[in-house]
């Protein structure tokens, strides 16, 4: 188990990657549960591409910082919300990806195109570009995900919960290049949808954390490449 440090350090690392893909832009977010109703997460005006464990600062659910040298995003809400709504979650990405936002914004259901992206299906859609800037927005929030790992936001972004940040790290790469595998294939006809039985498949074959680790260490590689 990781070290508060160590946790930081790889969060900072998490929001590198995503803003590195073009997952994350200047007001992404994500966090980790830091024990009892308390998480690690980004200081809202750090810049993402060259965060540190420095930048990410520890607060309780009603968004009081309990230390850190900065305040976290607006957002917060969004993380307390789902921590509070699922004991299981251990992690969270909130993003504002260009492809699976794309899909949102025509009313275009998220279908599962490819083996990855079938591991987050059905990807509910809350059906508002509000911020999740109060508890009321965050409960809203949870109540669509339900038992998901990912959910959409209408015109607005993503957010997938995992039970470590590798976890919520990777879901949200698959879920990316789902959408903008299936957004292209759009442009030619209709995509081909995985069915419950390929979807099964994947999941027995691709749920497992050391093929999430192996998706992460890919994309830490680029960091320094």
């Amino acid at each position: 188990m990781d070290n508060p440090q160590q946790s930081k350090a790889k969060l900072a690392q998490c929001i590198r990657m995503l803003e590195q893909m073009g997952v994350i832009d200047y007001n992404g977010h994500c966090s980790i549960r830091a024990g009892d109703g308390h998480m690690f997460i980004n200081i809202g005006s750090a810049q993402r591409s060259k965060l540190s464990a420095d930048d990410i600062c520890t607060i309780d659910f009603e968004g009081t910082v309990i230390e850190g040298a900065g305040k976290p995003p607006l957002e917060f809400h969004l993380h307390a919300g789902l921590y509070r709504a699922r004991p299981d979650i251990g992690a969270i990405v909130h993003a504002h990806p260009r492809w699976s936002t794309y899909l949102t914004m025509v009313g275009a259901p998220y279908q599962p195109v490819f083996a990855q992206g079938s591991l987050v299906y059905p990807v509910p859609v809350l059906d508002t570009p509000n911020s999740i800037n109060t508890p009321d927005m965050a409960a809203q929030l949870a109540q669509t995900l339900g038992n998901q790992p990912a959910v959409l936001m209408k015109s607005h972004g993503a957010a997938t919960v995992g039970v470590d940040i590798v976890e919520a790290f990777v879901l949200a790469a698959y879920l990316e290049e789902n959408a903008q595998r299936q957004v292209m294939a759009m442009q030619i006809g209709t995509p081909y949808a995985f069915d419950a039985d390929e979807m099964a498949l994947c999941r027995s074959k691709l749920w497992n954390a050391g093929l999430f680790q192996r998706t992460w260490d890919h994309f830490s590689a680029k960091l320094d490449g």
